[in-house]
């Protein structure tokens, strides 16, 4: 890989460029800076190959990663060094003044880790590569862990509705029980009040009978 294998980079919030580096003359800065204008705000990866380069974007948490190399480095070495390059920004900066910086306001203090970055990625291309596999690998295993974990969750809420939803259902089978039992129990008072009338009522059809009967009796003698 030849020394001018990578060539220009910066990093930029939106499309204020805070710091940038290179070693070369050339319009790579104002054609780096036309694509990014273009670029959508969301977290994504794009590569324009154009004049035997490669312009390549890492656009994260409303930050933007470039470089711009030549086009036979490749796609890989390319991302491998944005992805350093935004671990190394995210670290010193995350939730600091890259928020508020002015354009080019941290070129002097991430400007030289610019260029230390791409001389790393230059020289140890092989390495940088595996290491970038072996990152992706953890990376998808994560997600693969994450929307596991999502699933079981998931499951998780659904037992749980179900199991309140049976204890609903046996807490209305115990209302429902007593009701029910309440309701035998007037139903049982109601039927013995009936049948004391009733008895009540033929004890005295019957006294009345007897009673009848007996003034006969002694009406006849």
């Amino acid at each position: 890989m030849g020394e001018q294998s990578l060539i220009y980079s910066f990093v930029a919030r939106g499309t204020v460029i805070l710091a940038e580096h290179t070693d070369f003359v050339g319009n790579f800065g104002d054609v780096a800076l036309q694509f990014l204008q273009k670029l959508p705000s969301s977290n994504t990866k794009f590569t324009y190959n154009t004049d035997g380069h490669t312009f390549n974007y890492l656009v994260h948490n409303g930050f933007t990663y470039c470089v711009v190399a030549v086009e036979s480095t490749g796609r890989q070495i390319a991302m491998a060094f944005l992805e350093r390059i935004k671990e190394d920004f995210t670290k010193r900066y995350d939730g600091g003044k890259a928020a508020t910086a002015a354009p080019k306001g941290l070129n002097k203090e991430f400007g030289p880790k610019l260029k230390e970055h791409m001389q790393y990625c230059v020289e140890h291309p092989e390495e940088v590569c595996k290491l970038a596999t072996v990152k992706a690998e953890v990376s998808e295993v994560q997600q693969v862990m994450m929307a596991n974990i999502d699933q079981v969750l998931n499951r998780q809420v659904k037992i749980d509705v179900l199991v309140d939803k049976t204890e609903d259902l046996h807490d209305q089978a115990q209302v429902f029980r007593g009701q029910g039992d309440q309701l035998r129990r007037k139903m049982w008072f109601q039927n013995m009040k009936m049948k004391l009338i009733v008895f009540g009522i033929l004890f005295c059809f019957i006294l009345v009978v007897v009673l009848s009967v007996c003034r006969g009796f002694n009406c006849g003698e």
